[in-house]
């Protein structure tokens, strides 16, 4: 059966959005990374997990960096995991590509800095062609929330904003 990978910014968002799912979609199954029912996978980064890579780390052509060399404009941003957090990554990415997992849903702050969050997240579990991530390309919906209480949290996934609106 297919579901649905909510990824909240922090784990007692993900806790809170299980609780209130619990009376309309069933039961959730706690598991180390997550929670899981036959409709939900729940899990949270905790904060950012995701960085660019500094200037230092891209092949340089013209020899060392230096002012001299300014501006250097890479023609991708190269990402790399943090790495205290690597094994929340490596969890949440194992999740994000499992083949039961056709949407992913974004329940990271709303916001820009937990729209950052999720979409460096989304964007690293892909493929990498060329040195650069590609991002799953499965389709993405927002849980926009301006509360936090059970029956918003309900509401908000009776209105959950396409990919295309939040663009």
């Amino acid at each position: 059966m297919p579901k649905a990978l909510v990824l909240a910014e922090k784990p007692s968002v993900a806790q809170d959005i299980v609780r209130a799912l619990t009376p309309v979609s069933g039961g959730f199954v706690k598991h180390e990374e997550h929670f899981e029912n036959e409709h939900y996978l729940v899990t949270s980064a905790v904060g950012h997990l995701v960085e660019i890579q500094a200037p230092e780390e891209y092949d340089v052509k013209r020899g060392k960096w230096s002012f001299a060399h300014l501006p250097v404009i890479p023609p991708y941003f190269a990402l790399k995991p943090v790495e205290k957090t690597r094994t929340r990554l490596n969890a949440i990415t194992r999740l994000a590509k499992r083949a039961d997992v056709t949407e992913l849903i974004n329940a990271c702050d709303a916001g820009r800095e937990g729209e950052l969050i999720f979409r460096l997240i989304e964007q690293y579990a892909g493929p990498v062609r060329g040195g650069q991530h590609q991002g799953l390309g499965k389709p993405v919906r927002r849980l926009w929330l301006q509360s936090m209480t059970p029956q918003a949290i309900r509401d908000g996934f009776q209105h959950l904003r396409s990919d295309t609106q939040m663009q």
